[in-house]
């Protein structure tokens, strides 16, 4: 059964123009058993938002630093129908080496977002969040850096490839990783989290995960899986075999498309076309099928 929402009214309030729907999107079978595998199934959608670099400062990059974050709590609690549950994918906060300063944003973050009106959201660290101290600050607030859970028929998994300064998943966490896939069905409906992609998008911008390739080896032989993932600031679909990885916009500034120009750098705030670039995203998981909304930040 689909679930009753007003999409035109969704954007409305996310921002003019700028969306993507995606149908039956590549991840998910679109039929069979690996839709159902579990107990407890049943259609519903969450809401991803990524890379919120609480704490950055920069007007000709974004002039409303102090506000772009509180405008997506407003979004999503403006809408029509609520989601099951949140999930901000890293990068709360923007990087600092005064580990002072670094609880001071986790915690102004924290009660920033306390102003959702949804009962579940969860979160995961970014580099900027957890690379300098091995996650130490983002325990204290958030709890670990990953784990599972099980929504309607569905295995969640948050993975952490910021703690490590070298952005590994290490090899801790991928035995960890493996002994959690082991227990379920090969039609079980799988959804991954990282902040980093899991593959080589742009090696040299940062942009993968040494040992990214690991994790997908051990994700191949289920056959209904997707991967999302935040930290290029910007929209990107990509297949390894038949898993999707799609990545998210940020809720701070935009990044250039992968290797497009010499150095990676912020792009500059368009005064014509407002936050531009920025935004976040809805999830439908429907009868075996993820539809990804992609939304912009209202002006």
């Amino acid at each position: 059964m689909r679930r009753n929402i007003d999409r035109r009214q969704f954007l409305q309030l996310a921002g003019l123009g700028g969306a993507v729907f995606v149908s039956g999107l590549a991840g998910f079978a679109s039929s069979g058993a690996g839709a159902d595998a579990g107990s407890g199934g049943g259609d519903f959608y969450f809401v991803q938002l990524s890379d919120s670099h609480w704490g950055f400062q920069g007007p000709a990059v974004n002039p409303d630093a102090q506000g772009t974050l509180r405008k997506a709590v407003a979004a999503v609690n403006a809408l029509h129908d609520a989601p099951d549950f949140v999930i901000f994918t890293g990068d709360l906060t923007h990087t600092t080496d005064d580990p002072a300063e670094r609880r001071k944003r986790l915690g102004e973050f924290r009660d920033i977002v306390k102003d959702l009106r949804i009962k579940e959201v969860r979160y995961m660290p970014g580099e900027h969040d957890a690379s300098l101290d091995a996650g130490a600050a983002y325990k204290e607030f958030f709890g670990d850096t990953h784990y599972t859970f099980d929504h309607k028929g569905v295995h969640f998994i948050a993975l952490d490839n910021v703690s490590d300064p070298r952005a590994s998943l290490g090899d801790a966490q991928l035995q960890w990783l493996a002994q959690d896939l082991a227990k379920l069905d090969k039609k079980q409906r799988i959804v991954v989290f990282a902040h980093r992609p899991l593959f080589d998008l742009a090696p040299s911008w940062d942009w993968a995960t040494p040992d990214g390739a690991k994790a997908v080896d051990l994700l191949m032989p289920f056959d209904n899986v997707v991967v999302f993932y935040g930290h290029i600031h910007q929209e990107n679909h990509h297949m390894t075999g038949h898993i999707a990885h799609h990545s998210a916009k940020s809720l701070m500034f935009p990044l250039p498309a992968p290797l497009s120009v010499p150095k990676k750098a912020p792009l500059p705030w368009d005064a014509s076309a407002p936050y531009k670039g920025l935004g976040f995203r809805e999830i439908e998981l429907e009868g075996g099928k993820a539809d990804i909304t992609e939304l912009p930040i209202k002006a």
